[in-house]
């Protein structure tokens, strides 16, 4: 079963929806001349907020390529920078912490502010929407059981027991300020070894439901959580910061109408509706596009 769950979860990550509207090279040098570019990182949330921009630029009857699951941050902004991406789903505090790793997060629109002044001259966020969705440390249940760790403990109760855990995680987690290196500053974490493995996908998940590591990042709107019964630990120091879904955009590759289109689905698009999206996508292995398409209907954006 865990084998099949893993084939179904791989081929959602290989784009099997809006990459079928588009099937060639995703690192592309340039786009086609008046086509929006709609490109998503390595993992199932970011595509299937990708499928819901996309979709809503074209009920606006705007050209529209996908280029899905590219990769991490590291790659896909390079690509936004030199046009061959001109949207992409953002988290407003993770970018910034990217951008700027000693940048304070003390509220949205302070992050924001912070984020629009260190991009690069030719992006631009638009407006960030109410849902978030950020990194977390979650463990698994006999890890909480045997450490006496619920819904209310903090990063700080790991400190003592870290050294016999294995936490896993993409492996860029290893190397960024919201992940080891911010765990050890902010909180004193050394655990016992790092496991690479994916971008809070159904590799981190498989592996910490089977107890191949006991602590993972695990994104706070993964269905997961809640059907192994993670445990997800408090951030009171703020490490992960703000993680508001925000489109980023390459400026002269988006017309004011599609900026207004992508700013509508922001003002919509909340925690909850999220949630149940990915739910959908996640556990019961429906197609992102149908679901984007479902969703951006009944908010009456298509």
């Amino acid at each position: 079963m865990a084998a099949l769950a893993l084939a179904a979860a791989t081929a959602l990550l290989a784009g099997c929806s809006s990459s079928s509207d588009d099937t060639s090279d995703p690192l592309a040098d340039t786009a086609k001349s008046g086509t929006v570019v709609v490109g998503s990182n390595n993992f199932a949330e970011s595509i299937l907020i990708a499928d819901i921009y996309g979709e809503a630029l074209k009920a606006k009857g705007i050209k529209v390529s996908y280029k899905p699951n590219i990769g991490s941050r590291e790659t896909t902004y390079g690509l936004l920078k030199n046009g061959s991406i001109t949207v992409l789903p953002e988290y407003n505090g993770s970018l910034l912490a990217y951008l700027d790793p000693k940048a304070e997060q003390k509220s949205a629109a302070a992050v924001n502010a912070a984020a629009k002044a260190k991009l690069d001259s030719k992006l631009t966020l638009l407006e960030s929407s109410p849902a978030e969705d950020k990194d977390s440390v979650s463990v698994n249940a006999d890890t909480a059981k045997k450490h006496n760790l619920t819904s209310q403990s903090t990063l700080a109760d790991l400190k003592n027991i870290a050294p016999e855990l294995v936490i896993g995680g993409s492996p860029e987690f290893q190397t960024r300020q919201q992940g080891l290196l911010g765990l050890q500053a902010q909180y004193g974490l050394k655990f016992k070894s790092f496991k690479a493995l994916d971008a809070g996908g159904p590799l981190t998940q498989a592996a910490l439901t089977k107890n191949t590591v006991q602590a993972a990042d695990i994104f706070t709107t993964d269905p997961t959580i809640v059907k192994e019964k993670f445990v997800v630990l408090q951030d009171p120091k703020n490490l992960f910061g703000f993680a508001s879904v925000t489109p980023l955009v390459y400026k002269s590759g988006l017309s004011q109408e599609g900026v207004a289109a992508l700013n509508e689905v922001s003002a919509k698009l909340d925690t909850k509706s999220l949630l149940d999206m990915d739910s959908q996508v996640q556990l019961e292995s429906k197609d992102p596009l149908d679901v984007a398409k479902a969703w951006l209907k009944s908010a009456g954006l298509s």
